[in-house]
This record gives C-alpha cells, sequence and structure tokens, in this order.
C-alpha cells in the first residue's frame, strides 16, 4: 500500500495561487496514474484534476478548468498541483491517490485506499 504525502496547502486570499505536492516515499510514482481530490467541510471528497504516469494526458474538474494546472516530475518522483486565481469555493483538504485509467486516459476515480493526510487550502480574505 503506498503511502501519499501531501505538502504546499496554506491561507491565501481570493485570486491568490498555490502549488501543491505530492510524493510517495519509497515507491515509483511514475508507475502510476495520479488524481488529486478535494473535501470540504461538510462535502462529499470530489475529484479535482488527475493524470497519466508518462504525464501525457490529464483531465479536470469543470469548475477548475482554466485555473488549475496538474503536472508531473517523474525524475522527482512527484506530482503536482498549481492552482491559480482561487477562489473560496475551493477551500477544502486536498488529497492525491492512484487513480484508475481506461485507454489512454486516467479518471478521478481512487484505485483503492491509499489516502495521505491531505494538505488544508484556505480562501479567504
Amino acid at each position: 500500500q503506498l503511502q501519499f504525502v501531501e505538502s504546499g496547502g496554506g491561507l491565501v486570499q481570493p485570486g491568490g495561487s498555490l502549488r501543491l505536492s505530492c510524493a510517495a516515499p519509497g515507491f515509483t510514482l511514475a508507475n502510476y496514474a495520479i488524481g488529486w481530490f478535494r473535501q470540504a467541510p461538510g462535502s462529499e471528497r470530489e475529484g479535482v484534476s488527475c493524470i497519466t504516469g508518462s504525464g501525457r494526458n490529464s483531465n479536470y474538474l469543470d469548475s477548475v478548468k482554466g485555473r488549475f494546472t496538474i503536472s508531473r516530475d517523474n525524475d522527482k518522483n512527484t506530482v503536482y498541483l498549481e492552482m491559480n486565481s482561487l477562489k473560496p469555493e475551493d477551500t477544502a483538504v486536498y488529497y492525491c491517490t492512484r487513480v484508475i485509467t481506461i485507454l489512454s486516459w486516467c479518471v478521478m476515480r481512487p484505485t483503492g485506499d491509499d489516502w495521505g493526510q491531505g494538505t488544508h487550502v484556505t480562501v479567504s480574505s
């Protein structure tokens, strides 16, 4: 079972930016499609974005398209989520985990139950 470690969250004003990082010490992330998920207080966890192992294909939640960018550096064994033009409704705990792939695309559905502690993102003035 992979142990994911998320970092980079914090408090930011509306319109601000953050970059989240996802690592899994001891495992080669390049072997997996990885997704970012978030859970706001009182809400269910939702998929935000995912990227295939090669980094060639990605998907996004409609509400973050054009604002968030997922990327990966397989040499650094890290997956990133660049978040720009942040809105209060982006406030949540953000998690990364393995996701399924169909043909050559990733799907924002976890393959299992490999969840880390998450990183908190708060967008507020």
